[in-house]
């Protein structure tokens, strides 16, 4: 699972990647084999996208700010104060 998630991520990162250098430049790395139309292309999109929908189903157990070892956080407890015992003393 670490390797599938390792992957998604680095799919991730050139997506991202990506959406910046066309933002700021206008260039759609898509373009260096040959086109948004080519297949090569479209594969590279799909698995972008599959490793988008991937991260957002099974990120909260893969991600090591959200408890990667499986285990969820329990919340915290409260400590609560010792109660008083007011009966009288007879």
């Amino acid at each position: 699972m670490k390797g599938l998630h390792m992957v998604a991520f680095l799919l991730l990162i050139i997506g991202g990647l990506n959406w910046l250098v066309l933002a700021l430049f206008g260039w759609d790395i898509g373009q260096i084999f040959g086109g948004q139309d080519v297949l090569v292309s479209k594969i590279i999109y799909i698995l972008v996208g599959l490793a988008a929908l991937f991260e957002l189903f099974t990120h909260k157990n893969c991600c090591k700010v959200c408890k990667c070892d499986g285990k969820k956080e329990e919340p915290a407890k409260e400590d609560s104060a010792p109660v008083e015992d007011n009966t009288p003393v007879q």
